[in-house]
């Protein structure tokens, strides 16, 4: 079975929030501030801006990598020994049954494949030849502050075949009770970061374009993407941010 094939549906699962362990920088790369970055590469979903454009953020798979033990990773660095083109998310979550108000307190867990396409705790079998069963780059989770927020400092991810550019997210309530698996895509313009950084081979991304599958075709993202689109800014030079509002039934 190939990535490419796995069923589109959701998952809801029940992870209690424990000990956090000790946040490991392992990576020297400089850090990326979600806000200062002014270069606008590509706008994203207004869902969640006022009460009367507050749509529940589409559902999505949280397979076929998701995180296998969440609880283990609160860090906001994610990056571990993975590098590539410097990419700072932020994340903020509404809720749509508060009149889209800011949700403080969610757990929000984020995974996301390196550069060359990639995932940690998973490998060698026919879904991903490259054993990295036992490391987890690009996956941790944090807890939104009073503004709904939470942010995580990684690296720009890259793409493997059938999957458009994307970040995964599942987030869950104060208590640990899953609200919603969901997807976050990327524009995709001539003039986008994620053209623009896969030309970036002097940063490792060496496929380019050539077999990418975009939104319109991705498995996923094909139903459209108005609630999932994220808005980036920023330089290949620079580094890149993304932020994005999810929008829960909580």
């Amino acid at each position: 079975m190939k990535r490419e094939d796995f069923l589109k549906k959701g998952f809801n699962s029940l992870i209690g929030f424990v000990a956090i362990l000790p946040i490991i920088d392992a990576c020297k790369s400089s850090s990326v501030d979600p806000t200062t970055t002014t270069t606008t590469t590509g706008t994203g979903s207004t869902n969640g801006n006022s009460a009367s454009n507050c749509t529940v953020t589409n559902n999505e798979t949280e397979g076929p990598f998701p995180t296998k033990v969440p609880t283990s990773l609160v860090v906001k660095d994610i990056r571990s020994d993975r590098t590539g083109v410097p990419f700072a998310f932020t994340i903020t979550i509404k809720n749509a049954n508060s009149s889209c108000g800011t949700l403080a307190g969610a757990l929000i867990d984020v995974w996301h494949c390196d550069k060359d396409g990639y995932y940690s705790e998973y490998g060698g079998t026919g879904m991903q030849a490259k054993d990295f069963t036992s490391v987890h780059f690009l996956r941790g989770r944090q807890v939104t502050d009073t503004n709904g927020q939470a942010s995580f400092q990684s690296i720009f991810p890259g793409w493997y075949q059938g999957r458009a550019t994307h970040i995964h997210v599942h987030i869950y309530s104060a208590t640990g009770k899953s609200l919603l698996v969901t997807q976050i895509a990327f524009p995709e313009a001539t003039d986008s970061a994620v053209v623009a950084v896969n030309a970036s081979t002097a940063n490792g991304y060496s496929k380019g374009m050539s077999g990418y599958t975009y939104n319109a075709k991705d498995n996923v993202f094909s139903d459209g993407v108005a609630n999932e689109l994220g808005t980036v800014t920023g330089s290949v030079a620079a580094g890149y941010s993304l932020t994005h509002t999810i929008v829960v039934s909580a």
